[in-house]
């Protein structure tokens, strides 16, 4: 093992503490250009001065100790190695330290909804980051079980010397970093870097924020700060003490517990290459008619890379990085996709982080809560079984056609998809029940389920949140309403119920 410096104690450079696929391009040209445009950044990530606002302590502990063998970064939400700071910032510190680099990703057997689409997607991604990892002399662990079960004990048997990981505001996540800080050695530095936001989530706002508007502002006068280029994670100079192990991939799919009926989807490959490619097509073919186009299910005018942004195998960062370049040339689309990549999507971090009740009825805002329960005996027309809403069988043809899309290639165009979560708080006995269900249903077959925006998606179309109060009518009271003929004054609903096949079905349902 190469020598570390002599006696010494290497204390964290962090700040203070703070609360706790699509034809393209060739995908090796792709990454090509994009390491190319690293190094022109900075030479390697030991040159680069790392914002100290994007990481926090969670330890008490916050120096290294002397006799460390390696640096961990325990990988969660982010499953990438190039454009991620906490990777990052944990080669950072090995670099600083002269030891090994670990990177390990604990699976678990079950996770919320998920099914085998969505573990089918993480596993295949997982293995694309395991061969970037050993190409660049990184460990690459796959821990099957809980993280509290086997990282602490990995962390004690290999001289760990610090754990850095990434950020997720859902509370299992938070749980599960909570669960390690306890377990982990006293003297082993536990560093938090949000890698998934911009501007990370407790320095964009230590609050809850109303809505868009409010968070705005304070989202976009820090981009100058922390919207930079990103320095290449590089092949590391120092070998570590301890190998890890081959992976068998077919033995690790054996240990999950989940449904295995929802297969994979064809239109999206797993992986940051296939990230790569959905980012070009889309600066390249879809960009242009992104401002005019978007909200138009039956037009070809979104980005597609939800998926990739989920499992964090590609950067949002990276992409409105891209993105950016095309503003001269298409000046709309860029600020319209901005703002949904950047505002937008970070106001949903933003709830599930300073909510705790972000899927329930009582986490929106009072003059909600009070509308909805003010209308929950009202007679509705017509009620589902969530078996029903499954498996399309409702008299709306268009609502059935946005089910089918959802279930067979486990996405939903986004303005079909608040119509889709407006007409089950409809059809349904109560709020409780719609919000549960749409919950249910996104996360079982939404590639991008389990994750705050899709929560927010549901909230915000069945609660209220970040909106406000419209003119007061049944079911609804003054939640936003949304109906078929609406839809049909925004775009060609036949069209796209020709393309999905929904049938208006007979409802036995009727009240």
């Amino acid at each position: 093992m190469s020598s570390k410096i002599p006696a010494k104690k290497i204390k964290l450079d962090v700040a203070s503490n703070s609360k706790t696929s699509e034809d393209s391009s060739d995908a090796s040209s792709i990454l090509r250009e994009l390491i190319e445009h690293r190094l022109k950044v900075a030479s390697s990530v030991s040159d680069f001065k790392f914002n100290k606002k994007r990481i926090r302590v969670l330890s008490k502990a916050t120096e290294v100790p002397e006799s460390t063998q390696g640096i961990l970064y325990w990988m969660s939400r982010d499953q990438r190695v190039q454009d991620n700071w906490a990777l990052l910032y944990a080669q950072k510190l090995a670099l600083k330290n002269k030891v090994g680099l670990h990177v390990c990703f604990c699976l678990v057997p079950k996770f919320l909804d998920a099914t085998i689409r969505h573990y089918d997607f993480l596993l295949k991604g997982l293995e694309e980051v395991a061969e970037e990892c050993h190409s660049l002399n990184i460990q690459f662990h796959l821990f099957l079980g809980y993280a509290v079960k086997v990282l602490p004990e990995f962390v004690s048997k290999t001289n760990i010397g610090a754990v850095v990981t990434d950020f997720a505001p859902l509370r299992v996540p938070l749980q599960w970093v909570n669960e390690v800080k306890s377990k982990l050695p006293e003297n082993v530095p536990f560093c938090q870097v949000d890698a998934h936001n911009i501007v990370p989530c407790w320095i964009a706002s230590d609050k809850l924020e109303y809505g868009a508007r409010t968070i705005r502002n304070k989202i976009n006068t820090k981009l100058p700060e922390f919207l930079t280029g990103f320095p290449p994670v590089i092949k590391h100079p120092h070998d570590a003490s301890t190998k890890a192990p081959l992976i068998d991939w077919v033995a690790a799919n054996k240990t999950l517990e989940i449904d295995k009926t929802v297969l994979p989807v064809k239109w999206a490959t797993p992986g940051t290459t296939a990230g790569f490619k959905t980012l070009v097509s889309f600066c390249e073919k879809r960009l242009k008619k992104f401002s005019e186009k978007r909200n138009d299910p039956t037009q070809d005018a979104l980005s597609n890379l939800s998926p990739w942004f989920h499992f964090g195998q590609i950067s949002v960062q990276r992409c409105i990085l891209k993105v950016k370049e095309y503003k001269s040339k298409y000046p709309s689309s860029v600020d319209a996709f901005c703002e949904e990549a950047i505002v937008r999507r970070e106001l949903a971090d933003n709830f599930c982080y300073y909510n705790e009740k972000y899927d329930s009825i009582e986490g929106t805002n009072a003059w909600a809560k009070k509308t909805l329960d003010d209308h929950r005996k009202d007679k509705r027309d017509y009620v589902y079984t969530r078996v029903e809403l499954d498996k399309a069988l409702t008299h709306d043809d268009l609502w059935n056609s946005a089910q089918i899309q959802l279930v067979n290639e486990g996405k939903m165009h986004g303005f079909l998809r608040m119509y889709w979560a407006k007409k089950i708080l409809e059809w349904t006995s109560s709020p409780e029940e719609a919000l549960a269900v749409a919950i249910y249903l996104n996360d079982r077959y939404s590639l991008d389920g389990r994750d705050p925006n899709g929560f927010v998606g549901c909230m915000w179309s069945i609660c209220g949140i970040h909106d406000q109060g419209w003119a007061e009518r049944a079911i609804f009271g003054k939640i936003r309403f949304m109906n078929y003929q609406g839809c049909k004054r925004k775009f060609d609903v036949s069209a796209f119920v020709a393309r999905w096949g929904g049938k208006v079905h007979k409802s036995k349902s009727k009240n």
